[in-house]
């Protein structure tokens, strides 16, 4: 199982140089995967969570290949409706192939109807968009001689029954996002059912990775919150579950972590070696 971090491309801490160490040190760690989010018009509904300054996910992860040579690069996610597929698949496949084939592309449909109102993209219309839009990327990769697209990994998102079926349809991985450990099972149980006798994507869930001093209990726990114990037993339950990859979220909803990058970089580094030992 390969295990990656989303970094923040976004908030009061983020700029050229924090983008640079953050690449630079999930790389020296030996993680895996580089992840970033996405949002192009930062309304009042998603300034709440991301505020600016906001790092667009193919810019920065462009810029971020040329200072990196091993990890893989990935949106965590891609908010379909947003862009002109045509477009995505070309700066996709241009990103994968001049980062030497490292992008993943992590997909959903997104929630903040305010940027979409600002991006004048039907909210209420943004699932069907999606899943249009994703056959629109994948039958632009399929011309070799113009888009030169490799085997790029698309990962859906997406916890409703809709969002299960376009993953089985659509996607290499379901990539789920910051859900308990009975979250997580439930939805792997309903996409084996809604896949019936298709091929189920491989599993790359998103957890939470916030360390404590003292078990965190009760049912609501996120998978990747607690003790360093509790993080590495989660760990191993995705890797029982048939995780491919794991990806490490260390952001906790407070916009000037972001200016303390040292904090996750700490938690990242106890993870990496912790998780080795483990092996």
């Amino acid at each position: 199982m390969k295990i990656g971090v989303n970094v923040p491309n976004f908030g009061p801490g983020t700029d050229p140089g924090a983008l640079r160490a953050w690449a630079q040190t999930v790389e020296g760690l030996g993680y895996d995967l580089l992840m970033v989010s996405d949002h192009v018009a930062i309304t009042p509904d998603v300034a709440a969570q991301y505020p600016a300054p906001f790092y667009e996910p193919f810019t920065t992860l462009s810029w971020l290949a040329g200072v990196t040579t091993r990890v893989r690069l990935g949106t965590t996610v891609l908010v379909v409706p947003y862009r002109h597929p045509l477009l995505v698949a070309r700066m996709a496949a241009n990103l994968d192939q001049l980062s030497g084939g490292r992008l993943v592309l992590g997909a959903g449909i997104g929630w903040a109807k305010q940027e979409f109102d600002a991006l004048g993209v039907p909210f209420e219309q943004r699932g069907k968009l999606t899943t249009e839009y994703l056959r629109a990327i994948r039958a632009a990769w399929a011309e070799h001689d113009d888009y030169r697209a490799g085997p790029i990994p698309l990962w859906l998102g997406g916890l409703s029954d809709a969002g299960l079926r376009r993953a089985v349809a659509l996607g290499d991985a379901w990539h789920p996002l910051r859900l308990t450990m009975a979250g997580f099972r439930e939805g792997l149980g309903r996409l084996t059912t809604l896949a019936g006798d298709r091929l189920v994507p491989a599993f790359a869930p998103r957890i939470l990775l916030r360390l404590t001093g003292t078990p965190v209990t009760g049912p609501d726990r996120r998978a990747g919150e607690g003790t360093l114990d509790q993080v590495l037993d989660d760990l191993a339950r995705l890797r029982d579950l048939g995780a491919d990859t794991v990806v490490l979220d260390p952001f906790d909803a407070d916009p000037a972590e972001t200016l303390h990058p040292e904090v996750a970089w700490r938690d990242l580094a106890v993870i990496a070696a912790s998780w080795k030992e483990k092996l």
